[in-house]
């Protein structure tokens, strides 16, 4: 397919497929006005829907779960696969949202750019204070904006990504994805509890380093937790697995080594599931 120019980008919208930069909806829909939507956003393997890493099944059941949870129409899912499949052939990123009648959106992105350095050398982070918090933390809604805000303060300090904090000081999340560190021989992560997204990179993480016998402390982090880790990265289902080198917190900062050697672990856990 020749390059688009940004006006003229594919999406599908309610079952067609559209070319353009606008979407029309109706005035009065909550998905504008409330940011009343559920999506999910995932990186799309050899242009495969069906390739393990894809894990599409994956990103629809955690979907499913939030449109029951919410009582919302449930959408034609064979409608979605159709969709994702014709954008999947153009773009490697998909973001799938579904509204609360059942109407699906699919929109197609390109990688981040520098990805691959990104990986290598690893991020600095900026730990929010608690007021910058995503609203029904165990569902992936539209209204993301307290992430966002989040971000964007962030890369106002010159970093590349937002810690979220609870009002008790623990580390959440990131605004993109779910964090992980090492320390005394074992992997760390904040428990789905606590308020946090179930990721489904986090998942398929935590499934395979189960699967190899890791040891793996799910619990609060506290500011002495974070203190002990040697390690320290971020993940979601398009980055992969980040590391983050630098934490900015007030006036200070914190330096941790982006040890190659333990990104590759996490990676091998994630990329050994196969279901």
């Amino acid at each position: 397919m020749e390059a688009l120019a940004k006006t003229d980008m594919p999406y599908w919208y309610n079952g067609q497929l559209h070319t353009g930069s606008t979407i029309n909806l109706p005035l009065h829909d909550p998905g504008l006005l409330y940011g009343a939507t559920i999506f999910t956003t995932l990186r799309v393997y050899n242009k495969a829907l069906d390739h393990p890493w894809t894990a599409w099944q994956q990103h629809i059941d955690r979907t499913a779960r939030s449109l029951a949870a919410f009582q919302w129409r449930l959408p034609d899912w064979g409608r979605i696969r159709q969709g994702a499949e014709i954008l999947a052939e153009t773009y490697p990123v998909l973001r799938v949202t579904i509204f609360p009648d059942g109407r699906e959106w699919i929109m197609g992105r390109s990688l981040p750019t520098h990805l691959a350095v990104l990986q290598q050398d690893g991020i600095t982070a900026w730990v929010a204070d608690a007021s910058y918090s995503r609203v029904l933390p165990g569902h992936k809604t539209g209204n993301y904006l307290g992430c966002w805000l989040a971000l964007q303060a962030a890369k106002g300090v010159s970093a590349q990504e937002a810690i979220l904090i609870d009002a008790e000081g623990h580390w959440l999340e990131s605004s993109t994805g779910n964090l992980w560190g090492w320390s005394e021989g074992q992997w760390w992560t904040p428990p789905l509890a606590i308020g946090i997204l179930p990721g489904v990179m986090r998942s398929r993480i935590l499934q395979g380093l189960q699967a190899q016998h890791q040891p793996v402390c799910i619990q609060p982090w506290t500011a002495a937790i974070v203190r002990r880790f040697t390690f320290l990265a971020y993940t979601n289902s398009v980055v992969e697995v980040a590391p983050i080198h630098t934490v900015l917190q007030g006036a200070s900062s914190v330096n941790y080594n982006p040890d190659h050697r333990k990104s590759a672990q996490l990676i091998q856990a994630w990329q050994s599931i196969t279901d």
